[in-house]
């Protein structure tokens, strides 16, 4: 037995002297590191639905409420004011869990979830990790650096974190125990913050289940929100499409959703309708199944260029309405997964987006007041409004460092390494949803022309 194996073991046997349980008759821990996924359940028979697959006591769950960490703390725990202020001050739920997670890992042994830890992953793939040349393979994506939040996320943590551990050396360190340097501990913070982004789960109303708790994930977390970690829980693969889902109440529960959950299945967990870009900044991989949610967050920087090229004008001279956008998304129809977790709603781009629509409409009708020859009606102005649109996203499409079909070329080619095939995901997948714009651009031009027996193009330019 590898010690991969070993520690696999460890936790089963843990978990169930903490009081979990776990159907050992339908289920099994795999080992799934050859297709890097780490370890995940798989079902060894047959499994009708609604059948509980394992259960988790609220009190083998890592949070403030379990780690005697916060009584050696008192008020650092407690609900944080407005003032972000001061140097280290009290913890909302993210940095409060970030801190117990570290300080119990510190304690090695002598913390009752060291079994748990070991199985915990210990390097991540998001791209926080990344290096500068890797980062380059999401030129034109939305994972922007701002949202990949590097700097900020240093700073929140030597601030909130680092400093708390550092005022008090004699709590978090064992005795004996060698004390980790400032960079040292700001790099255990991020791996304990990363294990929080990706497994921790709102524990907030046991008793009063949402439709968002029910499937185990929560969209928009509230700043008070207890979050906790959830052994056996987070051992669990998600995907777009899922067979399980985790009831919250007294104990979490994960129970099968399928009508029959065939031998050999993994049970799959469900993290919402996350685009690629989303699933790997969170939780550090990337799906071709997440491809129907992926978004394009289009600026309207490009869409001011496409403007001012179109009328041939200065682009300060693009007139500037008072509340405008900077960015607008476009993404499909996607639907939602059925009761069984499948998916079976057609994706299906049905607008490019109505704000981007109003706002070009509403800068092009500033325009007309000191260029009045811009246009003659609304009709050609809506069909200066697609010409330019489908410029912006040309533009857009020009940003990413490869074509459709290199992207495609490279993922089946096999060479590259597993951090630019989760990149080439997801700008693939955008780039595909931009083809989708670009056609539904077209279909509607050619219906105008169809219509009025002239290139719309012709007589926006010749209008213009």
């Amino acid at each position: 037995m590898d010690d991969f194996q070993a520690a696999t073991e460890r936790f089963l046997t843990w978990f169930k002297s903490m009081g979990g349980e776990f159907r050992d008759d339908l289920l099994e821990i795999k080992d799934f590191r050859s297709r890097d996924a780490g370890r995940g359940i798989v079902a060894v028979k047959d499994i009708p639905e609604d059948t509980k697959l394992f259960s988790i006591p609220r009190d083998a769950i890592i949070n403030t409420e379990t780690s005697n960490l916060t009584e050696k703390l008192p008020g650092v725990f407690d609900l944080p004011d407005d003032n972000d202020d001061n140097d280290i001050g009290q913890h909302d739920p993210w940095t409060s869990l970030i801190l117990v997670m570290l300080y119990e890992y510190l304690q090695g042994d002598a913390s009752r979830w060291k079994p748990y830890f070991d199985v915990l992953p210990q390097t991540f793939d998001t791209p926080l990790f990344w290096s500068e040349t890797e980062l380059r393979e999401l030129q034109g994506t939305c994972l922007t650096a701002e949202k990949i939040g590097k700097q900020e996320g240093d700073d929140m943590l030597r601030k909130r974190v680092v400093k708390t551990v550092q005022a008090n050396p004699k709590i978090f360190f064992p005795a004996g125990a060698a004390l980790l340097n400032e960079d040292e501990l700001l790099v255990l913070a991020h791996r304990m913050g990363s294990t929080v982004m990706a497994y921790a789960f709102d524990l907030d109303n046991a008793n009063d289940e949402s439709e968002d708790e029910e499937d185990g994930w929560v969209e928009d977390r509230d700043e008070t929100t207890m979050l906790g970690m959830v052994p056996m829980a987070d051992l669990l693969n998600a995907n777009a499409e899922f067979n399980a889902h985790v009831n919250h109440g007294e104990s979490l529960e994960v129970t099968s959703l399928r009508a029959e959950l065939k031998a050999g299945a993994e049970i799959l967990n469900y993290y919402g309708p996350l685009p690629s870009s989303e699933l790997l900044r969170r939780y550090g991989y990337a799906t071709a199944e997440h491809r129907r949610y992926d978004v394009i967050e289009l600026p309207w920087s490009l869409v001011r260029l496409a403007l001012a090229q179109h009328f041939k004008i200065d682009e300060g001279k693009v007139p500037r309405l008072e509340d405008t956008e900077d960015y607008f998304i476009i993404e499909r129809d996607s639907g939602d997964p059925d009761s069984e977790g499948r998916l079976t709603y057609e994706p299906k781009l049905r607008e490019i987006s109505t704000d981007l629509n109003e706002q070009l409409a509403g800068t092009l009708k500033a325009l007309k007041r000191w260029k009045p020859d811009a246009f003659l009606g609304k009709r050609q102005r809506d069909e200066i409004c697609n010409v330019i649109i489908k410029e912006a996203l040309m533009a857009k499409l020009k940003q990413y460092p490869t074509t459709i079909q290199e992207d495609e070329g490279l993922l089946k080619g096999g060479g590259a390494t597993k951090r630019q095939n989760m990149a080439i995901e997801v700008r693939l997948g955008e780039k595909l949803l931009l083809q989708e714009a670009l056609a539904l651009l077209q279909d509607a031009t050619k219906a105008v022309e169809k219509a009025s027996g002239e290139p719309a193009s012709k007589r926006a330019k010749t209008k213009a």
